[in-house]
């Protein structure tokens, strides 16, 4: 449990929607706990491709809780385990699909959201909300650089009020995409 966010600040209870970014781990592998084991009663949003690799990323974690507890060591207990399988798969099965630019309306209007192409890894989406007459954009991790397999994080044509972003690479410097693919596939030729 220590791995967990601080939820103790959160009231589950009273939060409407949780919308998910993307389906690496850092970002998601905690909500089949915080759906099935809190009191949320909300609803959760995601695109297609972040529904279908989280179940499988999730359901590795559960393969490698077992192998770890059934190998009998000390350091491991069931306690270790945030969600059995059944509760991971009533938390899928509550999952809410969404479009890149489809508008979902929550609570008569009052909460409008939708979803831009972050650029990231498949499926990542950006959310652009509408509340309280205000706009709020919120990303998790994003690429502004093209690739061959994923276009660049769509810019929504409005300026929001207030950005959310996740900046733990802001000030970093990456290689570029010929260095990062010269060292792939120099990788793939040695082995």
């Amino acid at each position: 449990l220590n791995g967990l966010p601080f939820f103790d600040r959160v009231e589950p209870e009273n939060v409407d929607v949780l919308l998910i970014t993307h389906f690496h781990l850092d970002h998601a592998a905690s909500l089949p706990y915080f759906t099935e084991r809190t009191g949320f009663k909300g609803r959760i949003f995601m695109t297609h491709p972040t529904k279908a690799v989280i179940r499988l990323l999730l359901g590795d974690y559960l393969r490698l809780m077992a192998m770890r507890g059934g190998g009998g060591r000390s350091d491991s207990s069931k306690d270790d385990v945030l969600y059995t399988a059944a509760e991971l798969q009533t938390c899928v099965d509550k999952v809410e699909l969404v479009d890149y630019h489809q508008i979902i309306s929550i609570n008569g209007g009052r909460l409008k959201f939708t979803a831009y192409n972050a650029g990231h890894v498949l499926g990542a989406a950006m959310f652009l909300l509408e509340i309280g007459g205000r706009t709020v954009l919120y990303t998790g991790d994003y690429s502004m650089e093209d690739d061959r397999h994923l276009m660049a994080a769509e810019v929504p044509g409005i300026s929001p009020d207030v950005l959310i972003t996740e900046s733990t690479y802001g000030t970093q410097v990456h290689a570029s995409r010929q260095e990062r693919e010269a060292r792939f596939t120099g990788t793939v030729e040695r082995v």
